[in-house]
This record gives C-alpha cells, sequence and structure tokens, in this order.
C-alpha cells in the first residue's frame, strides 16, 4: 500500500496515529501500579506508603531534649507522615495519621510555650490571626485548650510540665479526643 501523499494528511490521520501511544502509555501505568483514580475513599487502600511512627517516636525521643509520648495507631487509622521542626529555637516532633473517619490528624510535641506553639499550629499570616481559643476539654486526665481557624483547622493544646503536646485535625473532633486522650495516658519513652 502506497503512502498518503503529504497534502492529503489531516488531523484524522494524527488522531489515529496517537491513539495507540495513548493506549500503551495508559496499559504501563496500568500494570506498574503507579496510577489510580482514587476512586475509594478508604485511607487503607491508599497507595501512600505507611509510616513507622514507632521507630519515629523512639529516634525523636533519643533526639528531643524533653520527654517524648508515644500514642498506639488507633484501630483503622494509618500512620502516613512524620517530622521535626523548630519554633524559635525549641525543637518540635510531629506524626501524623489518617483516621478511620478519613482525616488528617497530628500530633506535636514541643518544650516551647503554649504562646509559641498556638501560631505553628494555628498557621501563619491571616489565618493565624483568625485562631481563637474556644474553651477547654478534659482528654486522658489532663486539660486541653482549645482552638479554631477560620479556616476549619481545630488543635488541643496542654501542657504536661516539661512539654507542650497539640493535637490538630479538619475532621471530628472524636479524632482529636481519641489522640488526646490515648497521648496524655502513654508515660515518656526512654531516651
Amino acid at each position: 500500500m502506497a503512502d498518503k501523499p503529504r497534502i492529503l494528511i489531516n488531523g484524522k490521520d494524527m488522531f489515529w496515529s496517537l491513539v495507540p501511544l495513548i493506549a500503551l502509555c495508559a496499559l504501563v501505568a496500568i500494570a506498574s501500579g503507579n496510577c489510580s483514580v482514587g476512586l475509594n475513599q478508604d485511607p487503607a487502600d491508599s497507595k501512600v506508603p505507611a509510616f513507622d511512627v514507632v521507630t519515629a517516636l523512639d529516634a525523636d525521643a533519643r533526639q528531643m531534649p524533653f520527654p517524648i509520648r508515644r500514642p498506639p495507631t488507633p484501630e483503622g487509622w494509618k500512620p502516613n507522615s512524620g517530622s521535626s521542626d523548630a519554633i524559635e529555637g525549641h525543637r518540635v516532633s510531629t506524626v501524623g495519621w489518617l483516621s478511620a473517619s478519613k482525616a488528617y490528624v497530628q500530633l506535636s510535641q514541643t518544650d516551647a510555650s503554649e504562646d509559641l506553639l498556638v501560631p505553628y499550629l494555628g498557621g501563619s499570616g491571616d489565618e493565624y490571626a483568625d485562631t481563637t481559643g474556644t474553651g477547654t476539654r478534659e482528654a486522658g486526665g489532663r486539660q486541653w485548650v482549645t482552638y479554631e481557624t477560620s479556616e476549619g483547622k481545630k488543635f488541643w493544646i496542654a501542657d504536661f510540665g516539661d512539654v507542650r503536646i497539640g493535637v490538630l485535625s479538619r475532621g471530628p473532633d472524636s479524632d482529636i479526643e481519641t489522640i488526646a486522650s490515648s497521648v496524655a495516658t502513654q508515660p515518656p519513652l526512654d531516651a
């Protein structure tokens, strides 16, 4: 079969040339497992690799100049993140989970004062300016001061003497209370 003269090639020919290439690319992406459309809403089925909270908090307990507590991961929750940071010369240990209600819940522990921890958790700029105290809650035998931003972020902070602990989420208060109650009842890890 002779090739079409160049003058007779149009957009339709270009389209039919690209279809097999696009199909091949889609097949490779699906077969590799690196492609997800997110139709299921279960965090347990997420392609995000699990984060090792136990190892991270054990390492922070050895490195941080304040006691670190490690709450057990609640049933149906998935640990997904961790970091260490600083607030005006004070260290911060942070880990996070995706809760059973599909909300992100963050636990931060620091020797910084509550006055420094509030803007750290509330965000900077206008978001922090709209952070308001909403009262207190009892969880795990501790008194927690509650805050909320205009963006819907909620966080609770408790003073444990040599450490301040903050629990943050945009999800339901029950998620915050789960981690707050759990961390409050845990003894500090060995340094």
